[in-house]
């Protein structure tokens, strides 16, 4: 946490630092009252230490002051005159905590740990809220697809060691989604789970995100900061994308994977940190080894767990049940509930191949909500690239309607995507909005038998 300490002795205020310190957060400080209220104005704090007596002020009115001004600074008093009366008025005032002078490195350990537990139940609440408000819910963790259903066995079984994993797979596919459901099953599931996403920031930034940086340790770094890597402290530290990361950084990566040591941008100072790992990249890694893009030692370190996650077009017995669950969300955000999708519609959300997987799914099926006139969401809801013909049926050298071709040669073509995208014949038939028996006829007279072989093992 950053700490701004409060007292009006220098003695105090370096002895309370270092102390903290020592527990690995970060202190600042202020001599006086009016110079904290500065400070919270200029930076943000996750904790203040605020003595009663400041000078000639009373901590009562400097902590009065800050919670008008800053209510969701969570302030602890301290005094060497404490009493019940002073703690209770303290309490009454909105402080968080009270600590009697002089008081022990243990004292100050309780309070301080308290007020970390106390800043993560704040974040998680926050975040479900702003997942309840914004954001469609997160799959369930079931599938009827064999790949999927493998892969989460796999990290499932993995998730209460301390095993790297390392998840493969189409951006959209739900791999943060997934590294969240592994942390949940964790025995740090109680510790916070931190993102760090590779390719949003330059390499210097990215390397201040993820270690920290001391002040002036570059242009704009005016004060001490702890990154990621601090943050999750005890929890997960999930890299997103991690085959973005800059070369210069992975040396640093691998030695927090190693050793589970780091230093901050500008220091020489050995941390030790206690993180879980998890990555995620829609990269082939092992090519970018051989081209020199990723150390090898570093994807040897976080290929202890591996796994794939199939893109959803390769798993259509679960796209109709995503698609339901965001329809059933947005259609209660939207005061739409009770809607459902016209058959035709499910045949173009079985029929496209959703390059962009479940976040394209979600914001379709939002839009669809949005736009629908009627009881049910029919094909013309749709965004245009599933309302018309498929995106297969588009592509180049591939047949399609207005070609001048015959309507057995569009047919061909048609039914030899739908089968080599289907599952099994039921689901072709749902597709292509005919009955088996009619399907089997058409394979035999076009010649996909061959075609077909697949789709009827499934």
């Amino acid at each position: 946490m950053d700490i701004l300490i409060v007292d009006d002795e220098k003695i105090i205020r370096d002895a309370v630092g270092q102390l903290a310190e020592d527990a690995g957060h970060y202190a600042e400080y202020a001599a006086s009252g009016s110079r904290a209220l500065e400070m919270l104005r200029e930076a943000a704090f996750d904790l203040v230490i605020l003595d009663l007596r400041i000078g000639a002020e009373s901590g009562l009115d400097v902590l009065a002051e800050m919670q008008k001004r800053f209510p969701n600074v969570p302030v602890v008093l301290s005094t060497a005159a404490g009493n019940i009366a002073t703690a209770v008025e303290a309490m009454r005032r909105g402080a968080m905590d009270f600590l009697e002078k002089p008081f022990t490195s243990a004292q100050l350990q309780l309070v301080l740990a308290r007020a970390q537990k106390n800043r993560r139940l704040v974040q998680r609440v926050e975040e479900l809220k702003g997942q309840v408000s914004s954001h469609a819910p997160e799959p369930t963790f079931t599938s009827e697809n064999a790949r999927v259903q493998k892969a989460l066995g796999v990290l499932f079984r993995a998730a209460p060691t301390t095993a790297s994993i390392l998840i493969l797979g189409e951006s959209g596919v739900g791999k943060s989604m997934i590294a969240r459901a592994v942390h949940q099953r964790s025995p740090r599931a109680d510790k916070p789970f931190v993102t760090v996403n590779c390719p949003s920031l330059s390499k210097e930034l990215l390397e201040s995100e993820l270690f920290g940086h001391t002040k002036g340790s570059f242009t704009g770094a005016v004060r001490d900061h702890w990154g990621k890597v601090k943050a999750a402290e005890g929890g997960t530290l999930f890299l997103d994308e991690i085959g973005e990361l800059p070369l210069e950084i992975q040396p640093k990566l691998l030695r927090l994977l190693q050793d589970r040591e780091y230093e901050r941008v500008g220091e020489n100072q050995s941390r030790t940190a206690d993180v879980r790992m998890i990555a995620a990249t829609n990269r082939d890694l092992a090519q970018a080894v051989k081209a020199g893009t990723f150390r090898e030692d570093l994807y040897h370190r976080l290929n202890v767990i591996t796994v794939e996650i199939p893109p959803l077009r390769d798993r259509p017995e679960d796209l109709m049940r995503f698609a339901d669950e965001y329809l059933r969300f947005f259609g209660g955000q939207f005061g739409r509930a009770g809607q459902g999708f016209a058959p035709a519609a499910q045949r173009h959300l079985l029929a496209y191949s959703w390059p962009g997987n479940l976040r394209e799914l979600r914001n379709s099926v939002e839009r669809a909500v949005i736009l629908a006139t009627g009881p049910a969401i029919e094909p013309e809801d749709l965004p245009g690239a599933l309302s018309g013909a498929s995106d297969a049926a588009a592509a180049p050298g591939v047949p399609k309607a207005g070609d001048f071709i015959s309507i057995d040669e569009l047919e061909t073509a048609h039914l030899r995507a739908i089968l080599a995208r289907t599952p099994s014949l039921t689901a072709a038939a749902e597709v292509l909005g005919i009955d088996q028996a009619t399907l089997y006829r058409k394979r035999k007279r076009l010649n996909l038998d061959a075609e077909g072989a697949s789709a009827a093992s499934g």
